[in-house]
């Protein structure tokens, strides 16, 4: 008798072996008609796996994200058969799930693939799945794998078998086509119902960009048309959405070939932006008692190889730095911490200094593949809203919980509703390759957890995720769209003091070693940047907002008048320009709305004469005409309610 556990506790008794699907089956109909893959005893597996001993089953469907990978994982092999039959010498390298479906990373020789394409392989991939080809796993030894790939010609599959221990190595076939994969997969393809090659990239194989540069189709699947169609809406809004276009519309960023690639220029309303989403965090920090820091944007060499960046971003940073001094050199700094730690140790402390918070918003430098740069979220030179607390053990917890509500207090005032935050912890079965004792983990581990749940955060553990240095917390946002973000992120960090050789003087009179905190609640100012114009779609909140209003004078004769306006709302802390241009006043508010300026400000004779500017509100319209003043209150009280 066979005892199988579900997740609601209840024990299923079975005689003889069984699958996933048959559990399923007893259960309803309905679930096996759904359910996609399960897992047993944690291991995710297909559904078909044989189930010979007593188990804690589960079952995932299409709701579950494990059945969306297991749906997408099996497509990208679905996708690889397609692209088999219609070009027979195509090479195949890695087809993995990805958050939004999957792509296939593949050699088609001297075949050019572009979009003109895409539905001709939609075409085969459908008529594969009506073929009702089952998927099959079968467990192969290493010599066998080789054997097979090198007779197929797949120098790309030969490649990653050699990395492979015998024993570990399985096959998936489904029909004529075999590939190499770990799995789990669908029993077969019939789930699949909608298709739809999305696009291509080129993809430097191993992102080696000395190694050949494979085409890497990008593809999505669902087991609803109509799901599929909703899922295009989407890309269709969120191109609408997408910030390299509207950063260029509104005038915030732009990108030079001559600076170099990666390197984004802050244009003045960009900046404006920026600096005003700077002095927020520096009010919030300033509360909760940071010290403002300053460090230079290059090291010695040697501080980076004593904290460990220089293994750990060696090969992706920026060669290093030669002075006329021989033997002398810098880096670009990867990372500020570092430079606050030797900030920390240019004095001693006593455990009555701490904490000692020190926040900066300092520019580090990484080298990214040209192919892997996108706008603001992907870039070389970017800005961390950086800070490292120092603090002694009984501190952790209190400090953790002060770092939760400033990301809270962000994230309401940026109206980012939608998140969860993922505490990622050590692995123990293998707490050999983190370090710090197993006390210190605990107390740390255990600080996250209950400081989460004091602050009523939607978390999700996840174990072996934490950094060999600490466990940390993670903020996973969901914009408007739907899509998630992981913006801010909270460490705990044993490694660079223990690197350093950090101190402080306890109440016993003797040294101690103090935790340190990383936090960065934006992140990076160029991604956060760049999420906040899709989610907001560029109509950003009156308080930041580089322009709060734009002036148009019906004719030349009312500039000056309109100088006057200006001066008088600067003179009032709002922000905004004239539209002098020589165009219609009818040209100049579509001209605003598409600018998504919060307020225009129309003057002529009559507002001149009066002392008023006649106000329309971006999407909304006319507001009537009202004094200079009154305009004013009702900018800065929209804006006191957007900060409270």
């Amino acid at each position: 008798m066979i005892n199988i556990t579900l997740p609601d506790g209840s024990v299923k008794q079975f005689e003889g072996n069984i699958t996933p699907l048959d559990v399923a089956k007893s259960i309803s109909e309905g679930l096996a008609r759904n359910v996609l893959c399960a897992s047993i005893d944690g291991n995710v597996v297909e559904l078909s796996r044989t189930i010979s001993q007593d188990c804690a089953l589960k079952l995932y469907t299409w709701n579950d994200a494990e059945g969306k990978q297991t749906f997408w994982h099996s497509s990208a092999h679905l996708l690889a058969a397609a692209v088999l039959e219609l070009y027979p010498n195509a090479k195949f390298g890695i087809g993995p799930a990805i958050e939004n479906g999957f792509y296939y990373d593949i050699d088609f020789g001297d075949k050019v693939l572009s979009s003109e394409d895409f539905s001709k392989i939609e075409a085969k991939m459908a008529e594969i799945v009506k073929r009702s080809v089952s998927l099959v796993r079968k467990e192969v030894s290493k010599a066998e794998a080789l054997k097979w790939f090198e007779a197929k010609g797949e120098i790309y599959k030969v490649e990653l078998i050699n990395d492979l221990e015998d024993g570990t190595i399985t096959f998936y076939e489904s029909g004529d086509f075999v590939d190499l994969c770990r799995g789990p997969h669908l029993v077969d393809f019939s789930p699949i119902k909608a298709i739809k090659v999305l696009s291509l990239a080129g993809a430097y194989w191993r992102g080696d960009e000395k190694r050949k540069q494979l085409t890497r189709l990008y593809a999505i699947t669902f087991p609803k048309k109509k799901e599929l169609d909703e899922y295009l809406l989407m890309l269709e809004e969120a191109k609408k959405r997408d910030h390299r276009k509207l950063g260029k519309e509104l005038e915030l960023f732009t990108f030079s070939q001559s600076v170099g690639q990666g390197l984004p220029l802050w244009l003045p309303k960009g900046t404006e932006l920026r600096l005003r989403l700077e002095s927020f965090l520096r009010k919030v920090q300033k509360k909760y008692g940071y010290q403002q820091v300053i460090t230079p944007h290059i090291g010695d060499v040697h501080l980076y190889k004593t904290s460990g960046h220089y293994q750990k971003y060696g090969q992706d940073s920026f060669r290093t730095i030669t002075t006329p001094f021989e033997g002398e050199e810098y880096m670009l700094k990867p990372m500020n911490c570092p430079h606050h730690v030797e900030i920390y140790k240019s004095k001693p402390h006593s455990y009555k200094d701490l904490p000692v918070r020190l926040a900066e918003f300092g520019t580090v430098y990484r080298y990214e593949q040209s192919g892997e740069l996108h706008g603001l979220t992907r870039v070389r030179s970017f800005t961390q809203d950086d800070a490292h607390i120092f603090c002694t053990p009984e501190q952790l917890k209190d400090e953790f919980c002060k770092v939760i509500d400033i990301v809270l207090y962000i994230f309401k005032t940026l109206k980012f509703d939608n998140f969860t935050a993922q505490i990622s912890l050590r692995d123990p079965s293998n707490t050999e390759k983190y370090i710090g004792s197993d006390e210190v983990w605990d107390k740390a581990e255990r600080a996250i957890i209950e400081a989460s749940a004091e602050r009523g955060l939607n978390t999700v553990s996840e174990i072996g995720e934490a950094a060999f240095y600490g466990p940390k917390l993670d903020f996973m946002v969901k914009d408007a769209l739907g899509r998630k973000w992981q913006l801010g992120t909270i460490q705990v960090d044993y490694n660079l003091p223990e690197r350093f050789d950090l101190e402080y003087t306890g109440a016993d009179n003797q040294k101690h070693r103090p935790i340190m905190i990383h936090r960065a609640p934006f992140g990076s100012m160029e991604r956060f940047v760049a999420v906040l114009i899709e989610h907001t779609a560029g109509k950003f909140p009156l308080w930041l907002t580089p322009e709060q209003f734009i002036i148009l004078p019906i004719s030349e004769k009312y500039e000056e008048y309109a100088k006057n306006v200006l001066a008088k709302l600067e003179e009032l802390d709002l922000r905004g320009s004239i539209d002098n241009r020589n165009e219609k006043t009818g040209k100049k508010i579509r001209d605003a709305e598409m600018a998504k300026i919060p307020f225009m400000l129309i003057v002529g004779e009559k507002e001149e004469g009066e002392g008023l500017v006649s106000v329309r509100k971006h999407t909304e319209g006319d507001l009537g005409a009202m004094k200079i003043e009154a305009f004013a209150d009702l900018v800065n009280s929209m804006v006191k309610e957007e900060l409270e």
